[in-house]
């Protein structure tokens, strides 16, 4: 009878040695991913360097900004970027990333330009900077959407998708207002309209005659528009002559 106690015993504590197991286990189902992939990895630590580089770069703003708008919208970054920051260190604490606690060199470098500048000059040089890292970041988190591995992780990006998109906007705004050249804009030829002196295809330039004929029974006229009349049989144009009785 001892016997058979002795077994139940050690029955109960396998089960209860496996539970963590099986309950970790459940929580991975449930969350429904997979172990994060090199891209996931990735991610997480390079934006969580822009969320970094941008919350310093929005205390700048806030201290150095000549440009009321700049304050404000420095300040907007600071609280937006420190909560998307926070989500993007519970996920990567939950799949096991290791998060980097430094913006990368190039990131660092443009804080420490910003630092060096003041007045209008800190205003149009943060508004650039701020455009470019924002372009960048939009460029990150749509890679991770169309290419990561972890649902938690690519849930990161899609939540933080339309707050970079708000702050690009909110940037190319007060670029326009402070004569701020935003990358990727246009130029004037480039906006579908065409330069002066430059004729749609199928049309001549405006006081430009069209080609004039010198074959037979052709006045070398052109027409009103500048183009000739519609040449004839003969491959020749032929102007309205008199009438024939």
């Amino acid at each position: 009878m001892s016997g058979v106690k002795r077994l139940a015993t050690i029955a109960g504590l396998l089960v209860l040695s496996l539970a963590p197991a099986s309950a970790a286990h459940s929580a991975t189902v449930e969350r429904g991913a997979v172990a994060p992939s090199s891209q996931d990895k990735q991610f997480l630590q390079a934006i969580h360097q822009v969320n970094l580089t941008e919350i310093a770069a929005g205390n700048l703003a806030q201290q150095k900004g000549n440009n009321q708008q700049v304050k404000d919208l420095g300040a907007r970054f600071v609280t937006d970027h420190t909560q998307l920051d926070q989500t993007v260190q519970n996920t990567a604490k939950s799949v096991g990333v290791s998060l980097p606690n430094a913006p990368n060199a190039d990131q660092q470098a443009v804080l420490k330009q910003l630092r060096g500048v003041s007045g209008s000059t800190f205003d149009t040089q943060w508004v650039s900077s701020e455009l470019t890292m924002h372009a960048q970041a939009m460029q990150l988190i749509q890679s991770e959407i169309s290419q990561g591995a972890d649902t938690t992780v690519k849930q990161v990006a899609q939540d933080a998708l339309p707050v970079i998109q708000a702050h690009h906007e909110a940037l190319v705004a007060l670029a326009q207002r402070l004569g701020v050249t935003v990358p990727g804009t246009p130029g004037p030829s480039a906006s579908g309209s065409p330069t002066p002196g430059t004729p749609r295809p199928g049309t001549s330039s405006p006081g430009t005659p069209g080609p004039t004929n010198t074959g037979p029974g052709n006045t070398g006229t052109p027409g009103p528009t500048g183009t000739p009349e519609t040449p004839g049989p003969t491959g020749t144009v032929t102007a309205p002559g008199p009438a024939v009785s």
